[in-house]
């Protein structure tokens, strides 16, 4: 594989060599979730992604959610400061961050604070805190500290204090520069993990410092797994009863880039923006070794432009972004549409409007992407709800937008752009790259947009083919690309261009139903919720609810079959991390209520009433959460 992290995984039995040193004998799980919070640039991420890897690597399912704070660098030991990472892993395939967490480790008691008010704890949550601030020379501190303890057990946390820094100092001299090591030891004591795969992960996480660093990343990886170890009762083991086959571990934007070298896409045109920036990182480093080049754009704008330029000569292109991003993108979308031209548009989705959230989730992008251009824009739009899904339709979105000459939007968020999940390992097909760029004589009676009355479709001349020259406009045209100066020439072409749609939908089948084929309740989902709505659907069933859900892929065209199924089921909601008005919201009535962005564009669509479920928190979707509303709904 190009990436060492991208390794397949392989089935080995968990390591219970520290439950051995210690005597304890580990308590079998079949899940758990986990926290480490810090203050920004402590490590926390780097540590939870290296455990996540490791459990992948180990057979588990396993989904990460990283937990960004909206500032840069936040002031130190600050409630709104809490940087780190959720990790929750299990026997079996785990789709989404789950609820209450049931252990975290923290590199200060203030960071928690901010967590408690995401509801990300229980009564019963193992706190395992660095214990420093005890014996702080600043009295505040000291003070903070000492009432903090006391909040935490009189909530029902189970509060442990550990020198964590005492403890690296027996290793390094600056304990700040590697304890996030020393707790990544400890977690893997704990939870049985693979000391070795453990080392692997941290070689290949440091594999471009130096070999001083990185013995000393293992030196304090090995003391925090022998610390916990001698001193730590807790011992758990979480094995594998997942099938076999071998698997890929990666996060979202990994996916998106691994999917652009499958798709045989060789330009990547970019401006750095969150959540974004970290496919273009992922492809700097191996983009190249598959004939792929990354240009970095002056701006926005910029990097839309050059990836038209580069597909209008014959090789698709990607530009990736996020919502900002996509707001100056606008015109030049309009014009891929109208010159059709081949592209391919991905969108990491984030909060908004303007800068917005621009380390937390949201779902806001979906009606720009359908309808946010001048004019009738005819776009596909596709969304992604898994990591794997990440990548493939990467390769679906090429397919399309070669096929039908025309702009395709990707749509991912967040929360699948930093998560960590293994999926099966996919055959890299040939099928799936760009034929080779046809450079044979163009036939000089067919026209640059022949379109085909059927389908809307042309053939697309290539730059340097004889005789397929042509002047290529943004202005409305003919057949022939000569300004549309007659009355019906615009209607033409817009009727060529929307006929595309038609055509693409005829290609699509109706949602699969996830439960029953009717019912009390359909939950119509899109995007990263998937999972966490599988979930509360499966849960509120056992319960005796008649739910169903399904998931939508295509929002454009949108898949086929909807008002039938959508009628089979007494109501209808969605489930969105977009902006909606509660009913009960003062002024609110059914007139002026704002409706989430995928149940006003389904009502409009099937004339059937669609109500929602919606948050924009900035977290991603939690199957509780949803499950509170379905068991409300459902009388249960």
């Amino acid at each position: 594989m190009l990436n060492a992290n991208l390794d397949e995984l392989t089935t080995t039995d968990n390591n219970n060599s520290a439950a051995e040193i210690s005597g304890i004998k580990a308590k079998p799980l079949k899940e758990c979730i986990i926290e480490i919070v810090s203050d920004a640039g402590e490590g926390a991420q780097k540590a939870g992604q290296s455990f996540g890897s490791v459990s992948a690597k180990m057979g588990n399912g396993v989904w990460t959610v990283e937990i960004i704070p909206a500032e840069v660098q936040p002031p130190a030991r600050s409630r709104a400061g809490a940087s780190g990472i959720r990790i929750r892993f299990g026997s079996n395939k785990i789709t989404n961050m789950g609820d209450e967490a049931d252990l975290v480790v923290a590199f200060n008691e203030q960071v928690l604070y901010g967590r408690i008010e995401q509801d990300a704890y229980k009564a019963g949550t193992i706190i395992l805190i660095e214990s420093k601030w005890k014996n702080s020379k600043v009295p505040e501190i000291k003070e903070e500290y000492a009432q903090a303890l006391n909040e935490f057990k009189e909530r029902g946390f189970d509060v442990r204090e550990i020198l964590m820094e005492e403890e690296c100092l027996k290793h390094v001299d600056n304990p700040s520069k590697g304890k996030n090591m020393w707790v990544l030891g400890m977690l893997c004591s704990i939870y049985s993990r693979d000391v070795t795969k453990a080392e692997a992960q941290i070689r290949h996480t440091f594999r471009r410092k130096s070999e001083k660093i990185i013995e000393s990343n293992l030196r304090l990886l090995n003391a925090g797994y022998s610390w916990a170890a001698e001193n730590i009762e807790l011992k758990f083991q979480i094995g594998s009863e997942m099938k076999q086959v071998p698997r890929l571990v990666m996060n979202g934007n990994e996916a998106v880039g691994m999917g652009v070298m499958a798709a045989g896409i060789e330009v990547c045109s970019m401006y750095p923006i969150t959540p974004a920036t970290s496919v273009t990182h992922y492809l700097s480093e191996v983009f190249e070794k598959s004939g792929g080049l990354v240009h970095q754009a002056e701006d926005e704008i910029a990097a839309i432009g050059f990836a038209i330029g580069a597909s209008y000569a014959g090789k698709t292109a990607v530009t990736i972004t996020s919502g900002p991003g996509m707001a100056l993108k606008t015109e030049f979308i309009g014009l891929a549409s109208m010159a059709e031209v081949p592209l391919v548009i991905v969108d990491v989705q984030r909060g908004g409007p303007s800068t917005g959230l621009p380390t937390k989730v949201e779902q806001g992008d979906l009606l720009y992407a359908i309808f946010g251009q001048p004019g009738d824009t005819p776009t596909v739009v596709l969304a992604a709800s898994t990591i794997e899904e990440c990548y493939h339709f990467v390769i679906l979105s090429r397919q399309l937008a070669e096929a039908f000459r025309m702009p395709v939007i990707l749509l991912t968020d967040a929360n699948l752009a930093t998560g960590v999940q293994p999926f099966t390992r996919p055959e890299i097909n040939l099928d799936s790259f760009s034929p080779p760029v046809n450079q044979s004589p163009w036939k000089k009676e067919i026209r640059p947009y022949e379109w085909d009355e059927k389908t809307g479709i042309s053939q697309r001349p290539i730059p340097g083919q004889a005789d397929g020259m042509y002047v290529l406009t943004g202005l409305a045209h003919d057949e022939e690309s000569h300004v549309a100066y007659d009355s019906h020439i615009n209607q033409l072409g817009c009727n060529r261009r929307s006929r595309k749609m038609a055509a693409i939908h005829k290609t699509l089948t109706p949602p699969k139903i996830n439960g029953d084929e009717s019912g009390d309740l359909l939950v119509v989902g899109w995007g990263s919720t998937l999972g966490a709505i599988e979930e509360a659907v499966s849960l509120a069933r056992k319960m005796g609810g008649s739910v169903s859900s399904l998931h939508l892929r295509f929002l454009s065209p949108v898949e086929p079959g909807l008002e039938e199924i959508f009628k089979r089921f007494k109501k209808v909601m969605t489930v969105e991390i977009n902006y909606g008005d509660e009913e009960n919201d003062p002024l609110i009535t059914q007139e002026n209520r704002r409706r989430t962005q995928l149940s006003w564009f389904l009502r409009a669509h099937t004339l059937i009433d669609v109500d929602f479920l919606a948050h924009i928190h900035g977290q991603p979707m939690r199957p509780g959460f949803i499950l509170q509303r379905l068991k409300k709904e459902l009388g249960l």
